[in-house]
């Protein structure tokens, strides 16, 4: 039997953040795509690690509860709908 010494390797309870995961809602307007550059602008100045993907059809987006796009959805909540929000107001938003 061989035990190894894992001190060091395993993470402290509460150090190690989860992946983030957003949902861009829109139908592929100018003002969506305008939100998912920001939010990805966002995203990478803060150094956050997230998964950042699009939903354009229209049945998926009211599954949100969302009636005006764009929307911002981070880890299944909804931060922003039927506006674009700023640089500074998005990193708040994924915080």
């Amino acid at each position: 039997m061989v035990f190894a010494d894992v001190r060091g390797l395993l993470p402290i309870a509460g150090t190690v953040a989860a992946m983030k995961t957003i949902h861009i809602l829109g139908t592929g307007c100018e003002k969506c795509a305008r939100l998912q550059a920001l939010t990805a602008q966002a995203a990478g100045e803060m150094g956050l690690e997230c998964e950042i993907k699009k939903i354009t059809d229209l049945k998926s987006i009211m599954l949100f509860g969302v009636m005006s796009t764009p929307a911002l959805v981070v880890d299944g909540k909804v931060k922003a709908a039927g506006k674009v929000p700023s640089l500074e107001e998005i990193k708040t938003l994924l915080q």
